[in-house]
C-alpha cells in the first residue's frame, strides 16, 4: 500500500495558477497509475486527471479541466503534480490524489473511469479556494 500526502493548496484569485504536489511513500509509486480528484462543497468527489504508471506517461483529463490543468509525475522523487492554470471559482474544493499499481493491460483511465472511488489508495486532501 502507498501512503499519499497532498500539499500546495491555498487561496488564489480567478485567473491565477497553483501547483499541487502529492508525495508518495513506499516502493510502488513508479508502477502505480495516479490521479487527481476534486470534491466541491456539498458535492461528490469528481475525477480530474490521471497518469499511467509502469514507465508510461499517458494521461487523461476530464473535460472540465482539459487545457487548463496538467498532471505530471517525478518517479525519482515519488511525487505527483497538478499544475492548475486559469483557475475559476468552480475549481474551489478539496483536491485529492489517488493511486494504485497499474496492471499491464490497463491505462490510468481504467481506474479513473470507475468514478469517485476508482483507485485503491487516497490522500487526505488539500483545500483550494478560488476567490477574489
Amino acid at each position: 500500500q502507498v501512503q499519499l500526502v497532498e500539499s500546495g493548496g491555498g487561496l488564489v484569485q480567478p485567473g491565477g495558477s497553483l501547483r499541487l504536489s502529492c508525495a508518495a511513500s513506499g516502493s510502488i509509486f513508479s508502477i502505480s497509475a495516479m490521479g487527481w480528484y476534486r470534491q466541491a462543497p456539498g458535492k461528490e468527489r469528481k475525477e480530474l486527471a490521471c497518469i499511467d504508471g509502469n514507465g508510461g506517461y499517458g494521461t487523461d483529463y476530464s473535460e472540465s479541466v482539459k487545457g487548463r490543468f496538467t498532471i505530471s509525475r517525478d518517479n525519482a522523487k515519488n511525487t505527483l503534480y497538478l499544475q492548475m492554470n486559469d483557475l475559476k471559482s468552480e475549481d474551489t474544493g478539496v483536491y485529492y490524489c489517488a493511486g494504485q499499481p497499474m496492471r499491464l493491460q490497463d491505462t490510468c483511465g481504467t481506474y479513473m473511469g470507475r468514478g469517485a472511488n476508482g483507485f485503491d489508495n487516497w490522500g487526505k486532501g488539500t483545500p483550494v479556494t478560488v476567490s477574489s
